[in-house]
């Protein structure tokens, strides 16, 4: 178990930006999804999407925050985001289908699962954003959305 004591900075803050933007590329960033109950608590615990099990806790005169920087070192950095993990989920028609759509997943640096044939995109921006790189594929009926939550 990780404890994380305070909130660090903001992830947009320009001091870490640099930071944050070299650990992005080397698959060093953590998200801390809070669910809207725990979101005014001063202490609890809940696990990454990457699976580090966290413990926080924040002083009484902090307020945790949508985009808090909880923990940075070299080689990661751990955010807190309000809500739940949207995700979007899609499936290949057939393995060369597969292999393109894994392809442009791993180019593009997505965050992704799989459970059994799909490919369950961790969305961190608006779905038009994804869908607009893997239009061809979409298009041509190689992949299948299955659906967004």
């Amino acid at each position: 178990m990780l404890r994380l004591h305070g909130i660090i900075g903001r992830a947009d803050d320009r001091a870490y930006a640099r930071q944050l933007h070299a650990l992005e590329h080397r698959g060093g960033i953590e998200l801390l999804f809070v669910p809207p109950a725990d979101a005014g608590r001063k202490r609890f615990r809940l696990t990454t999407d990457r699976g580090t099990d966290c413990a926080v806790s924040l002083d009484r005169d902090e307020d945790l925050i949508d985009g808090a920087l909880l923990y940075l070192e070299s080689d990661r950095a751990i955010i807190a985001r309000f809500g739940e993990q949207k995700v979007w989920r899609l499936t290949p028609r057939d393995p060369a289908s597969a292999l393109k759509l894994g392809w442009h997943a791993g180019n593009l640096h997505w965050r992704v699962r799989f459970e059994d044939d799909h490919l369950i995109v961790l969305l961190d921006a608006p779905l038009d954003t994804y869908r607009a790189r893997v239009q061809p594929l979409l298009d041509a009926g190689e992949v299948v959305e299955r659906d967004h939550v």
